[in-house]
């Protein structure tokens, strides 16, 4: 019995069934379409293989796993370009899951956890949306310029453990959010949102001293009242969390962002030094705050 490790993908047609009963030939017609002229020509140049097909599905591997994501989210971006002038019942969109693990080689075929864990991430992503296992987000993360959510941790069914679940952000496989809000309107006043420090002294007994500057900076920046400042529950909401801040400003409706970190050093004190970010228009506004512990 042969194993390795491999980057593993299971994708499948969303509501396949329904638009097999709806029109069969058309269907069929466009899946192949898109695996002749997107999706197996992007398998082959990532060097992927497809160890199987079942109808609506895809099992396939991959030697890399940097690889199989970036293979992935450019098929999903390809399908989504394709489908802009496609009406929304008849469009094929495929869900995503990525795993990394170790398989058993049997001829051509591929079995194990490290499969299984694939189809279950499969079965949590949403239409055009692509889920992945922490350790495939782990790998990644520094190789390519994705953004993460954390969906936590999730009991897959036969799965003996459970699995920390990673999707690809939205806007990043060309999806529209879930969940989308309009973006709040701009105050007629520069608007700034405090983004809560992240704590780097490696002590977690000090994240109440990071997040008491943070709490500190809004409330001195509430007495300013040539400014409108983002409230304390909405931005804590990102504690922990990957931030794309030009998002999070139309989100949050506002045109600057502030946000720090607490250094390692401590032989000169506790000192902080937030990084003061601004947009194109407001670029009369520098400088930054300097808090320190006395």
């Amino acid at each position: 019995m042969t194993r390795k490790l491999a980057a593993i993908i299971a994708a499948d047609v969303v509501g396949y069934s329904r638009l097999m009963g709806g029109d069969e030939a058309g269907t069929l017609a466009a899946l192949k379409t898109h695996r002749r002229e997107l999706i197996d020509p992007k398998i082959a140049e990532h060097q992927g293989r497809i160890v199987k097909t079942t109808g609506d599905g895809l099992l396939i591997e991959f030697p890399s796993v940097v690889e199989a994501v970036q293979c992935a989210v450019e098929v999903q971006r390809a399908i989504q370009d394709c489908n802009m002038d496609v009406p929304a019942d008849h469009r094929i969109e495929f869900r995503v899951g990525i795993n990394l693990g170790d398989v058993i080689i049997d001829g051509d075929d591929i079995y194990g956890d490290g499969v299984n864990v694939a189809a279950r991430l499969e079965g949590l992503a949403e239409a055009s949306g692509v889920c992945v296992s922490k350790v495939v987000r782990d790998q990644v993360r520094d190789k390519l310029d994705l953004v993460f959510e954390d969906l936590g941790e999730r009991q897959l069914k036969n799965i003996a453990r459970p699995v920390h679940v990673f999707r690809i952000a939205a806007s990043v496989v060309g999806q529209p959010a879930p969940s989308a809000k309009p973006a709040l309107p701009l105050p007629d006043k520069p608007s700034i949102a405090v983004l809560p420090f992240t704590n780097m002294s490696g002590d977690p007994e000090q994240e109440y001293f990071s997040d008491g500057i943070t709490e500190d900076i809004i409330t001195a920046l509430s007495r300013l009242h040539w400014f409108f400042v983002i409230a304390r529950n909405s931005t804590f909401a990102y504690k922990g969390k990957p931030v794309d801040v030009k998002h999070l400003g139309r989100e949050l409706g506002r045109s600057l962002r502030f946000r720090g970190q607490r250094p390692e050093e401590r032989s000169a004190g506790p000192h902080y030094q937030p990084a003061h970010r601004r947009d194109d228009e407001q670029p009369h506004m520098g400088g930054a705050i300097r808090p320190r512990a006395q």
